[in-house]
């Protein structure tokens, strides 16, 4: 007599992962990926991705708090220097109904600020970010994510480099400039000032980048 198969049904949130480590789901529905989003809830550390019916479950490791803080700073300082405002949205969860869902380490809306000006919660009309960040290893699933919902300029900070990725027809494409700040060494002087900050410390690292940016 064949033994009977019984699947084992774990809810995902009872799912223990280390930092630094990452699971991923395929054939997954949009319905499922909902539901999934409901149960872990707002509150937690782990970052998702969903793209074509795979999901992507990815917690960072510590270390990647740091980057994620200057990047984010650096932006800020930038975005100041040439008066430009801009509403900061964090690690909101983005989706396109159907086909993707992303939550960047930090994201930016700059172009379309005004529209997003005392959003507590995201619309469905609502625009994508204008730019997004993700400080870690980054999975193919978060870059099509990030496609898929329409993020027109992505940065990945890893191991001491930076990838500035631009949407073209709808597909990424690497870039030596970021078209947010044109005039700006973006893919030197972040790495720079992020490796700077483990030696000196964080302030001291945007300080030395501020002097240098209004000498």
């Amino acid at each position: 007599m064949n033994a009977s198969y019984i699947p084992v049904l774990k809810p995902i949130s009872h799912i223990k992962l280390a930092p630094g480590s990452a699971i991923t789901i395929p054939d997954m529905s949009w319905q499922e990926f909902e539901a999934i989003l409901q149960e872990l809830g707002e509150k937690r550390s782990a970052r998702v991705a969903y793209s074509q019916g795979t999901l992507e479950i990815m917690v960072p490791l510590p270390e990647h708090e740091k980057p994620k803080d200057i990047i984010s700073d650096i932006v800020k300082i930038l975005l100041k220097a040439s008066k430009r405002k801009y509403e900061p949205f964090g690690s909101t969860t983005f989706k396109r109904e159907g086909i993707a869902g992303v939550e960047p380490d930090v994201c930016f809306y700059i172009k379309n600020y005004q529209i997003m000006i005392g959003r507590r919660r995201l619309q469905a009309n609502d625009p994508p970010p204008d730019l997004a960040i993700e400080t870690d290893v980054t999975s193919k699933t978060t870059i099509d994510a990030y496609e898929g919902i329409g993020v027109p300029e992505v940065w990945v900070y890893d191991s001491g480099s930076l990838i500035i990725y631009l949407l073209s027809n709808g597909k990424y494409v690497n870039s030596d400039i970021s078209p947010t700040f044109p005039d700006v060494d973006i893919k030197r002087i972040i790495p720079q000032v992020v490796e700077r900050s483990w030696v000196v410390g964080t302030v001291q690292a945007l300080e030395e980048f501020e002097e240098i940016l209004t000498a």
